[in-house]
């Protein structure tokens, strides 16, 4: 069943999604201290791709927090509402609902990526 809702939640969004944490990744790319940010952002859009049967799991420390709140106002703001937005536009149906849900998990996680581990649920 996670097979099945992860290939429609590519088509529903998803790949819309982890385009815009690669698009993340490359950016912080450009510079030299910001390739581990870039690093993170492209682990992290594992879960863009297929949500369904994984968690978030936060592990943060003090390097995390600090790291945490320079991503908010670079690019986590930006991610963190257009994956709200996509949520909400599949929430209006009964068959979206499980999508939006994925796509509210998502965008929690682009607010404070760092420390966040992806993990298999079940």
């Amino acid at each position: 069943m996670k097979f099945i809702g992860n290939v429609i939640w590519i088509i529903c969004g998803g790949l819309l999604s982890a385009i815009g944490w690669w698009l993340a990744g490359a950016l912080w790319c450009i510079t030299i201290i910001g390739i581990p940010v870039g690093v993170q952002c492209f682990k992290l859009s594992s879960i863009s791709l297929n949500p369904f049967g994984k968690d978030v799991v936060d592990e943060g420390g003090a390097g995390s927090c600090l790291l945490n709140i320079i991503w908010f106002f670079v690019s986590g703001l930006e991610l963190a509402i257009g994956n709200a937005l996509i949520g909400i536009l599949l929430c209006v149906t009964i068959i979206g609902f499980p999508f939006g849900k994925q796509f509210f998990k998502i965008a929690k996680l682009a607010i404070a990526p760092f420390g966040a581990r992806v993990v298999k649920v079940g």
